[in-house]
């Protein structure tokens, strides 16, 4: 089992209300998808010849994330599509769940400008987090 990516909320993450501003999460969940990518598939996989593009974001926002919380970020897997990936996320700060969201994501070939089908070794190692 792979440990929640933790998040270090920064100063200038958060708005005069001393809330995390609401586009930071898109960049959390995007840490959280890198932490959880690289324990999946290593960290020498070669973005630039079998690449992945972010086509979708959603968000739920429960309760404010603070400067001093110490978020952290679980990831699953909601839909394994022939071309494309669609990931969970829930943030904690303790045991309190304070957002939701998901990302969808597509296999691309940069060099032909096409959406491709997903990679093999992400189809296994992307099952392994089927909840």
């Amino acid at each position: 089992m792979i440990e929640p990516a933790k998040i270090q909320v920064r100063f200038r993450d958060c708005d005069l209300m001393g809330h995390v501003n609401n586009a930071v999460y898109l960049s959390y969940f995007e840490q959280a998808r890198m932490h959880y990518f690289e324990q999946l598939i290593g960290a020498d996989w070669d973005y630039k010849k079998d690449g992945i593009l972010l086509v979708k974001n959603e968000v739920t926002y429960l309760k404010p994330v603070l400067l001093h919380d110490i978020p952290k970020i679980t990831l699953h897997l909601k839909e394994l599509g022939n071309k494309s990936v669609t990931f969970g996320y829930e943030l904690y700060v303790g045991d309190e769940l304070r957002c939701t969201g998901s990302s969808k994501l597509v296999c691309f070939d940069f060099t032909t400008q096409q959406t491709v089908e997903v990679y093999p070794a992400m189809r296994e190692a992307f099952q392994k987090l089927e909840k």
